[in-house]
């Protein structure tokens, strides 16, 4: 393979993805976010907000004519159909925003943060799934204590996204996040030296 070694990282909410995907970042490992490009399609003057706004209408537009967001999110949490219209205009801008980052990054090997790996069938892309694993007892109470919600509002989030047996499934490397926070970082830090021997492996030549 010509291409750099390439680690899908994922997890449910509130699971710690962020601890580990910072902690890549603090080890000089390039983290290519898909929230950031999801961000990134829908700015001001690109065409994925004018996709969306043309789909969705005004209603999902801010006074400044950024995209609203907790509008957009409130519309199609509540309707499939709008979801998968959504879905279908944003993911290929995304993944097209990712590969070109990924492209230019530079580093021994590259992170894929992407929080709906698993249901977007994302982990085609990468060369291993890593997954921060977590009790779903203990992502309800993270949900409920960072974003301020109910627990059926918290339980609504979690069954919107992939059980964590699906995730598991596929999965290539587990972090269990049961631990503290620098617990969580020893273990990308044992990660990486891993993915340093894999990346070594890997190049042409090798």
């Amino acid at each position: 393979m010509g291409r750099r070694l390439r680690i899908g990282l994922t997890g449910g909410i509130a699971s710690g993805k962020s601890t580990v995907a910072q902690r890549f970042v603090e080890l000089g490992v390039p983290v290519i976010d898909a929230d950031a490009a999801a961000r990134a399609v829908v700015a001001p003057g690109k065409p994925g907000l004018a996709a969306v706004s043309e789909r969705f209408g005004s209603r999902v537009l801010a006074a400044n004519g950024e995209l609203d967001r907790r509008a957009l999110r409130d519309l199609v949490f509540k309707d499939p159909g709008s979801r998968r219209d959504l879905e279908a205009i944003l993911h290929p801008l995304i993944r097209a925003e990712m590969e070109q980052s990924a492209e230019l990054a530079v580093g021994p090997y590259i992170v894929m943060a992407i929080p709906l790996l698993v249901e977007g069938d994302s982990h085609e892309r990468v060369d291993r799934v890593l997954v921060v694993d977590v009790d779903e007892a203990v992502q309800l109470h993270r949900v409920m204590a960072r974003d301020g919600c109910t627990l059926e509002q918290a339980r609504a989030i979690l069954v919107s996204q992939a059980s964590r047996a699906a995730r598991l499934a596929v999965a290539d490397d587990v972090l269990p996040n049961t631990g503290t926070v620098t617990d969580l970082r020893q273990a990308v830090d044992h990660l990486h030296e891993r993915y340093l021997r894999l990346a070594e492996a890997q190049r042409p030549g090798a």
